[in-house]
């Protein structure tokens, strides 16, 4: 039993790895939640699999911050959203004769939007070099 677990959780992180590589290209597929899958699986699996996907840089540009508790940056967070309310909306139009449906979707939305706002620790860039921050003009003297 314990083998077919592990096989099950190596299956589901490289369907993971593979959903998240396409999500990281294709606009309206979110790469986020498919790369946490293959994180959380292959974790489960196999050492491994994990050291290698956490050295890979479709991890480290789209999970690691998130993973080490420092956060998202604003953009991340604006296109995930961005991404959630295009499905969500396609989703509700296609629901529309099933107006219960179009309520829950809403819910989900909201839930994902407030969640990603106020659930979610938001990262400030760090400034490229020490030379980026501007120096202040001295004041010219009046008179």
């Amino acid at each position: 039993m314990k083998k077919a677990k592990k096989i099950l959780f190596i299956v589901l992180g490289c369907v993971g790895v593979g959903m998240g590589a396409v999500g990281a290209v294709v606009p309206l597929l979110p790469a986020f939640p498919f790369l946490l899958l293959a994180a959380v699986c292959f974790a489960k699996s196999s050492e491994k699999l994990h050291n290698w996907f956490t050295g890979t840089k479709l991890y480290k540009k789209n999970l690691e911050s998130f993973v080490k508790g420092k956060g998202m940056t604003w953009k991340v967070k604006i296109r995930i959203m961005s991404v959630i309310t295009v499905l969500m909306a396609i989703g509700c139009v296609m629901m529309m004769r099933v107006p219960v449906g179009q309520i829950v979707l809403g819910c989900v939305w909201i839930f994902h939007i407030l969640f990603f706002i106020f659930g979610i620790k938001t990262m400030k860039k760090e400034p490229e070099t020490p030379a980026a921050k501007e120096i202040p003009e001295p004041a010219e003297p009046n008179g």
